[in-house]
């Protein structure tokens, strides 16, 4: 019986050389006509075309040695339907050295760039056959591929013994994938080998012949059938199965089976499961294989194929190890010591025995290499183990520099080696170790002075500061400062600046500049201060630059700047001393300076002029204007014009000038200049500043235009109280007609305010016609006037609700008045201080409402029960 690989066709051949079909899905067995008379050996099936309904173009091998191509479907007609086998058409004989031999086993498979592969076995031979198809020409099937071997064999391999039959398997790792490996079990034992797609002769590669087992062969107990598993033939006897492993040809599995069970005929493989049956007369047994590639790296190991065996104890850490200390030992025994060193560190082993085993060897290459992989493995808690890889790794490296450093026929050795110690310095996987230990390193690069790597490495770890140290102390300073401006770190400015500047101060002045508002110009000023002491106009003019840039460019506002600014304009250019105070303003709290600093600086120095600005901004006019007058009388003069509010001062800094010029200088024009300059000085107050000797001729113009002044000033007071005398006529003639106005009130008349009649209740009535209820005039001036207004006008309230009601009766009135203004203020007079407050003007018309202008409709303390109240 031959099943296909998807279970749906079945073909059953008799030994009548007749052939019965049966398809899953079908109702019955179906004869095939066509295959009558063909005694069936062997079916290859097609795997890419074959489906549940049709078999596709399938391969049959007869015991005659002829390879037929047949095709079969399952379709079921009626009676007069089609038959189940398409064609069925020669297309080989295979023969042995006596003719044609049975075709015991047919293989057929499809490699991934269209070939085709066909393996056909007799007893004794094992051919292939090896084509392409053409596009187009599926349906064509394996007539092709065999055309090509009309003229001559296909290749082929034979053994002289013989079962009188053979076998075939393939190991497939997936259902519809390609095999990966064949065993043919015929006479001289079984043939293994892998199966490659990609040779274009032959599909066998790797073939070897193991033996049978003992007590296994062809005049012993012979095979009856043979199962490929991953590593392992199962080779089936009478009473039993063995299986053999692939890798070592021994036998690891013996599994005898009880006579009741009968002897065993034949076993098979299930492709998609993986399933192995066997049966006897009686009997079913299924072999489920778990595990098989447990073991299989000893085997490896043992054949020294390190890789595989790696590959097969990957998830198995103790096995693996195992397997790379054997790889490393192997690899050192050959002298591979750098393969031997890579293996090492992957290993458990002891580090102290795998490193002194090197260096007994005097391999310090591979002892650089096992160190380097060491250091990469640690973890980040091995602190300790890290510093002892990294300062040996770098001993190691430094050494072998140092030896080879003098030799001339090791220049490119010695290269080689600098390149990879500075690979092993920049590595980012030992960057967190190396930074770690770095002080250690850097020691080491010290002791062996080696300065080219001791900077190389302070660059890479970016330890700056040791770099531009390095320069500095190699008076490298232009490529200090070339460190510290591509790096920019602030810090590393404020360091090294003070050696710097006085090097190389424009360049570093520079770079003060380009770096802008980073640096803090405060913590410069030490190293400005200490180079400018020399008091050099080159070193006073770059402190200056760089205090200017700060001031004008960066609005620095910081007091000790401009401080320093301003002593070094006093030292090195006073004619900018005077600009920058003028530009700094007049206001002291807008200054950015101290000004009694400033002050004692200039005086220090003798710049006069900055010290009366300095004056002025301090309003320190007095002092201003008594330096100035040492200086130049037309800036005094300026400064005696600035307090304008004050004219008492005003006056009396234009009599200080005055008599400097008159005493001092003894200019009598210019005395008179100064008169017409100041309108509050008058000739009597210069007068007495004049010696006796003076005639009255140098002021006679002076005193006839004081005599004018005073005339005109008598006549305008004369015209003063002439209009003062006439506006207290018009305000009593308005007093008399103010008495005799009165105004008429109708009984219709309201209150402008609560719109109820007016008469009910006292009221006041204005001159423009408003009307309002006493108390309804009350309620709308108080929230209008000053908080001691209201106080005044509730005071005035108690005392009237106090003061008792006036009597009938002149005499009593009398009397009761007599006793009220010995008590205090009349009732009388308490209302007239409370008409004053409140009926002063109308609450309409007068100040009162264009004061609450800007105050809402709706008190905001009560804007929310308003609301409310209209929801």
């Amino acid at each position: 019986m031959f099943l296909d690989h998807t279970g749906s066709h079945l073909l059953i051949a008799l030994s009548s050389t007749e052939v019965l079909y049966v398809n899953r899905n079908g109702q019955k067995v179906r004869p095939l006509a066509r295959w009558k008379g063909q005694l069936v050996e062997s079916v290859g099936w097609n795997k890419a075309l074959g489906s549940e309904s049709s078999t596709g173009p399938i391969l049959v091998g007869t015991a005659q040695g002829q390879i037929f191509e047949a095709e079969l479907s399952a379709s079921e007609g009626g009676l007069f339907g089609p038959a189940p086998d398409l064609y069925f058409r020669p297309l080989y004989v295979l023969n042995e050295e006596g003719g044609p031999a049975p075709v015991c086993s047919l293989e057929a498979e499809r490699g991934p760039d269209g070939r085709i592969f066909v393996i056909a076995t007799t007893r004794q031979r094992l051919f292939q056959f090896i084509g392409r198809t053409a596009e187009g020409a599926e349906t064509q099937g394996f007539l092709g591929l065999f055309a090509a071997y009309t003229d001559h064999p296909p290749p082929f391999r034979e053994f002289p013994s013989s079962l009188g039959y053979s076998e075939l398997a393939f190991y497939t790792p997936k259902l519809r994938s390609a095999p990966r490996a064949f065993a043919w079990m015929m006479g001289d034992g079984v043939l293994y080998g892998a199966l490659d797609n990609g040779r274009p002769d032959s599909l066998l590669s790797e073939e070897r012949v193991w033996e049978y087992p003992d007590g296994v062969g062809p005049g012993a107990s012979p095979p009856l059938a043979i199962v490929l598993t991953q590593f392992h033939f199962l080779l089936l006897l009478a009473d039993r199965v063995e299986a053999v492993c692939t890798l070592t040809g021994q036998v690891v599995l013996r599994d005898h089976f009880l006579e009741k069970f009968g002897p065993l005929k034949h076993m098979v493989k299930d492709s998609s499961t993986g399933h192995l049956w066997a049966y006897t007369e009686r009997a079913v047994f299924r072999y489920h294989v778990q595990r098989e590639a447990r073991d299989v790296w000893r085997t490896y190991l043992d054949m020294n194929r390190f890789d595989l065996a790696k590959e097969y104890c990957r998830e198995r850490p103790d096995c693996l190890d195992t397997v790379l200390a054997r790889e490393a030992d192997f690899c050192f025994h050959q002298r591979r010591y750098l393969e031997s060193a890579r293996c090492y560190a992957l290993t458990q082993s002891y580090f102290e025995e795998i490193a002194l085993k090197f260096l007994e060897a005097r391999q310090e290459e591979a002892l650089v290499e096992f160190l380097q992989r060491k250091l990469a493995s640690l973890k980040p808690a091995e602190r300790t183990q890290a510093t002892l890889l990294t300062t040996w790794l770098t001993e190691l490296y430094l050494s072998r520099l140092g030896a080879l450093q003098g030799d001339p026929d090791a220049l490119n050795l010695y290269r080689e080696t600098r390149e990879h110690f500075r690979a092993f310095l920049s590595s980012p996987r030992h960057r967190e170790w190396l930074f770690a230990s770095r002080s250690s390193i850097h020691e080491l690069l010290a002791s062996h002075g080696d300065t080219e790597h001791m900077v190389y490495f302070a660059v890479i770890m970016q330890d700056y500061e040791r770099v531009v140290a390095y320069h500095c102390q190699h008076e490298a300073y232009e490529e200090a400062l070339a460190v510290l401006a591509r790096h920019r770190d602030p810090q590393l400015f404020y360091k090294f600046s003070p050696t710097l500047i006085r090097h190389i101060p424009r360049q570093l002045v520079d770079a003060w500049i380009e770096m802008g508002s980073r640096l803090d110009a405060r913590k410069l000023i030490p190293a400005l201060v200490s180079y400018s002491q020399g008091g050099e106009a080159q070193q006073v003019s770059q402190a200056i630059r760089y205090m200017e840039f700060c001031v004008n460019v960066l609005g620095e506002t910081e007091q000790a700047i401009h401080n320093y600014l301003l002593s070094l304009y006093a030292r090195g250019q006073p004619a900018s001393l005077l600009a920058y105070l003028e530009q700094a303003g007049t206001s002291p709290h807008r200054v950015h300076y101290d000004l009694k600093y400033a002050l004692r600086l200039c005086a220090e120095h003798g710049h006069h002029h900055a010290c009366v600005h300095v004056y002025k901004v301090l309003e320190l006019y007095e002092e201003a204007v008594d330096l100035a007058l040492q200086v130049d009388v037309d800036l005094a003069k300026q400064c005696a014009d600035l307090p304008e509010e004050d004219e008492e001062l005003r006056k009396k800094l234009w009599l200080k000038i005055a008599r400097h010029v008159v005493q001092e200088e003894e200019d009598v024009q210019t005395a008179m200049a100064c008169l017409a300059s100041c309108p509050l000085l008058k000739i009597e107050d210069v007068l007495p500043f004049f010696p006796d000797f003076v005639t009255i001729d140098h002021f006679k113009e002076a005193i006839c235009s004081s005599l004018k002044a005073y005339n005109h000033h008598i006549q305008e007071l004369q015209r003063e109280m002439e209009e003062a005398t006439a506006s207290a006529q018009r305000i009593r003639r308005d007093l008399q007609e103010l008495r005799g106005r009165y105004g008429t009130v109708e009984p219709q008349d309201k209150c402008a305010t609560c719109d109820f009649p007016l008469l009910n209740r006292p009221f006041y009535l204005f001159l423009c016609g408003h009307m309002f209820h006493a108390d309804c005039l009350l309620q709308a001036v108080r929230p209008g006037l000053p908080a001691y207004k209201q106080a005044r006008l509730e005071e005035l309230q108690r005392k009237l609700g106090a003061a008792p009601p006036p009597t009938k009766g002149s005499a009593r009135a009398k009397e009761a008045e007599g006793g009220a203004a010995a008590a205090g203020p009349s009732r009388e007079q308490l209302k007239a201080d409370l008409d004053e407050l409140v009926a002063a003007e109308c609450v309409y018309c007068g100040e009162l409402m264009i004061r609450s202008i800007d105050r809402p409709f709706i008190d905001p303390q009560h804007y929310e029960e308003e609301h409310l109240s209209w929801l």
